[in-house]
């Protein structure tokens, strides 16, 4: 039978794995920035050297200025998922108008208009 209680230390254990990881990542992250900042711009442009928490501090700020933290909502599965079902849905009818849009759109074809 299904046991609950194994169920949630699994989830837990891999919550745990999935943090560590990431902690994992973000120090390695900074190591690489703070490794290539002082091995480069130093050399090319006469900066200082940084520290690794300057180079931390660095990764969040160009991920504040250039990435946001918003989540992307659809990955390409949930939205290929999403289309076949739209598919799915559509008449024969609809289906022929489609391909004829997106013919149109996506492949170089352009239909004449009045011509």
């Amino acid at each position: 039978m299904f046991d609950r209680s194994k169920s949630k230390g699994w989830y837990i254990r891999r919550g745990i794995g999935f943090a560590f990881l990431g902690a994992l990542a973000v120090a390695l992250f900074g190591f690489v920035v703070m490794s290539l900042w002082n091995w480069l711009l130093p050399a090319l442009f006469g900066a200082k050297a940084i520290t690794y928490w300057q180079a931390l501090g660095l990764l969040v700020l160009s991920r504040i200025l250039l990435g946001g933290f918003h989540r992307h909502h659809r990955s390409g599965f949930h939205h290929r998922r999403h289309m076949f079902e739209r598919w799915e849905r559509m008449t024969p009818e609809e289906r022929e108008r489609f391909r004829q849009g997106f013919r149109g759109r996506h492949c170089g074809h352009r239909e004449a208009e009045g011509n």
